[in-house]
C-alpha cells in the first residue's frame, strides 16, 4: 500500500482570480469613457458672493444632472469662503474654478468647461525656437544685402 502526501505538493498552475480577468477601461473605437468623474459645488449660505451660485444650484442643477448621468454631482456648504466648483477626473487630477462674481450663465459656462476638459495639465502648443551656438556655413541671408536680379 502506497500513501501519497498531497499537502506538500504545489499546484502546477497558479489559481486565476476573478478580479484578474477584468480589463482596464480605455477609450477606443467601440467605447467612450468620459474623463470627468465628479463635480463638487462648494458655497457659503450667508455670503453675498455666493448668491448667484445658490441661484444656479436651485435652478440649473437638476437639468445638469439629467444631461450628465455619468457625472456624480455633490453640493457642499463651505462657510465663510468664496464659492468654487471642483472637477475630479479619471486620471486622479482635479481642477478648481472660483465662482465668485460670476453670473448664472457664466457659471454654466465654467461648469461646461470642466465637463469638456480632460483633466490633463495644460501644455504649451508653441515650442521654443532652435538656436544654434555656431554660425551657419553659408552665413545669414538677408534680402537687403542680396544683389538685385537683372531682367
Amino acid at each position: 500500500m502506497v500513501f501519497h502526501n498531497y499537502s506538500m505538493t504545489r499546484p502546477l498552475v497558479s489559481p486565476l482570480m476573478r478580479a484578474a480577468q477584468r480589463s482596464l477601461p480605455a477609450n477606443g473605437h467601440a467605447a467612450f469613457i468620459p474623463h470627468i468623474r465628479k463635480l463638487v459645488f462648494e458655497y457659503c449660505d450667508k455670503w453675498p458672493s455666493s448668491q448667484r451660485t445658490r441661484t444656479f444650484l436651485l435652478t440649473q442643477l437638476q437639468h445638469l444632472a439629467r444631461e450628465n448621468p455619468h457625472v456624480e454631482i455633490a453640493v457642499r456648504q463651505r462657510n465663510h469662503k468664496e464659492p468654487i466648483v471642483r472637477g475630479f477626473y479619471a486620471n486622479n487630477r482635479d481642477k478648481v474654478i472660483p465662482l465668485n462674481g460670476l453670473e448664472v450663465t457664466a457659471i454654466q459656462q465654467k461648469v461646461q468647461l470642466l465637463l469638456d476638459s480632460s483633466g490633463a495639465k495644460i501644455k504649451p502648443l508653441k515650442r521654443k525656437a532652435v538656436e544654434s551656438t555656431t554660425e551657419a556655413a553659408r552665413g545669414v541671408w538677408s534680402g537687403l544685402h542680396a544683389d538685385r536680379p537683372v531682367l
